[in-house]
């Protein structure tokens, strides 16, 4: 995998720090021209010579200095300023209630950067706090975390044995990457799977290409296919070039895949957009603090000459989203999959002159219809699951090997993976019957594994890596398959 260094600001927004995010290039506050419908960017000093504080606040911040003068002066252990002074930010974005608003003091971002700049490696997933705990929001393309097994809303408890209960989501990315090579073991808690996950992760550098770009003939006509993976800066250019590439050679249909894409940068969403949305209606709404909304249209005349999918899942967040739901209320195009992510904001990084840094929520994102998605995600026009095996949990063996006669999840989920490799285990429920030790055999034997009848290690290994096999062959993609073969039905 290759990283090149001039994304190095880019990584630290899609990697793994903006949670699901949506962000604006620059550091300052945005205000929305109505004349021009572009986005107009002001010093944030600017902005707050604008309004004089009433009476009221003046007050409340004299209190405010109150406490620090007695905390400080007073408090029989002691208290250094800068931790009074950043405790009192972090206390202000608590109370928000928003884990897309966060504070990260100068020596989070020191140790950040110093991370990054230094090995540009991790384990290749996008994170969110949600209701206080880190949360995947989506693996990144052929990264570590997509191979070990991590999935979409899986929660993060602890960090090689460490719980990271009561840390912010950036000392928890901290203490997740680590060198190329080495090794990081993740419990985590999977969404209706009653046990804890135990599951290892060798670090690798993380993939920073994002569009991918194939054919697929369907009925003797030609379409084109292209992956988006992330919204990067060079995301758009990309998208364009490898767009016009396949109208040259003269795809008849297209399907743009979005699924597990976290989000990224507002701009590249908007300028790939504009390759399809026309000027009759806005793209996307955005809405202040205030209320007031600002309808962004493109300039475009004409629609294209050919049908157009976009393929979702739970992983799609964000600018995904912004993408999804134009081209399905303002283009008209069918979306194909499962519902999204579901986050409708809008953050910009402000960095407050030594070092730290302050990420706020300063707008709501609207589809072209006024609807804001926040939390319900994105439902598609025409709904896809993958097959079952796909959703399997890598396998636990806590208590050494599976046998006949166990009965629990651990055994419905090889259970699930054994039918999805074409052994049939005889039932799905988690008791370990008779048939499904036939079928532990038949595989062993296949194998070339000592066939015992019972899933051990070795085993168990062996299932996973031919079911990660599985998963990732296009033939088995039933959703892309669905996408292709809906393009031409009327």
């Amino acid at each position: 995998m290759n990283v090149k260094k001039s994304y190095l600001a880019l990584l630290l927004v899609l990697s793994m720090f903006i949670g699901a995010g949506l962000t604006f290039a620059g550091t300052q506050f945005l205000d929305l021209s109505a004349q021009t419908n572009e986005i107009q960017i002001s010093d944030p000093q600017d902005q707050g010579d604008k309004k004089e504080g009433t009476a009221e606040e003046t007050g409340d911040l004299s209190k405010v200095n109150q406490a620090y003068k007695l905390i400080q002066e007073q408090y029989v252990e002691g208290a250094e300023h800068t931790q009074l002074v950043e405790g009192a930010i972090q206390g202000m974005l608590e109370t928000l209630d928003d884990p897309y608003s966060v504070y990260m003091d100068k020596e989070t971002m020191d140790q950040f950067n110093q991370s990054i700049e230094s090995t540009f490696e991790g384990i290749g997933t996008e994170v969110s706090m949600v209701d206080g705990k880190v949360t995947i929001v989506s693996p990144f393309k052929g990264s570590p975390a997509e191979k070990a097994g991590l999935k979409p809303n899986d929660q993060i408890v602890s960090v090689d044995g460490e719980s990271i209960e009561g840390l912010d989501l950036y000392e928890a990315v901290l203490k997740i990457r680590g060198e190329k090579g080495s090794t990081v073991t993740l419990e985590v808690n999977r969404p209706n799977v009653s046990e804890n996950l135990s599951i290892e992760v060798k670090r690798d550098t993380i993939p920073i290409e994002t569009v991918y770009s194939s054919t697929e003939e369907i009925d003797g006509k030609k379409v084109g296919v292209l992956e988006i993976t992330s919204f990067a800066s060079e995301t758009a250019a990309d998208f364009n070039e490898k767009l016009a590439a396949l109208e040259d050679e003269g795809i008849e249909g297209l399907v743009i895949d979005v699924r597990g894409n976290p989000g990224g940068l507002f701009t590249a969403a908007e300028d790939i957009l504009k390759n399809f949305i026309t000027k009759d209606q806005p793209y996307v709404q955005l809405e202040n603090s205030a209320g007031e909304k600002e309808r962004i249209y493109s300039s475009r005349t004409d629609k294209k000459d050919y049908p157009i999918n976009v393929l979702i899942n739970e992983g799609s967040a964000s600018a995904s989203e912004i993408l999804a739901g134009a081209m399905q209320e303002a283009g008209g195009y069918d979306l194909v999959g499962e519902t999204t992510f579901g986050k409708g904001t809008v953050q910009q990084a402000v960095p407050l002159g030594d070092g730290s840094n302050i990420k706020l929520t300063i707008m709501k994102w609207l589809t072209p219809n006024g609807n804001w998605i926040h939390e319900d995600g994105i439902k598609p026009t025409i709904e896809a699951k993958l097959p079952s095996y796909f959703y399997s949990n890598p396998i636990q063996l806590d208590e050494g090997e599976l046998q006949y006669n166990d009965n629990s999840e651990k055994v419905a989920n090889v259970q699930e993976m054994l039918a999805g490799l074409g052994y049939d285990p005889g039932r799905k429920d988690g008791y370990y019957s008779q048939e499904t030790e036939k079928a532990v055999k038949n595989f062993q034997r296949d194998a070339g594994i000592e066939v015992t009848g019972k899933v051990n290690e070795e085993t168990a290994n062996g299932i996973e890596s031919q079911v990660t096999e599985q998963v990732r062959s296009e033939e088995n993609d039933t959703q892309l398959d669905r996408a292709l073969q809906s393009l031409f039905k009327s």
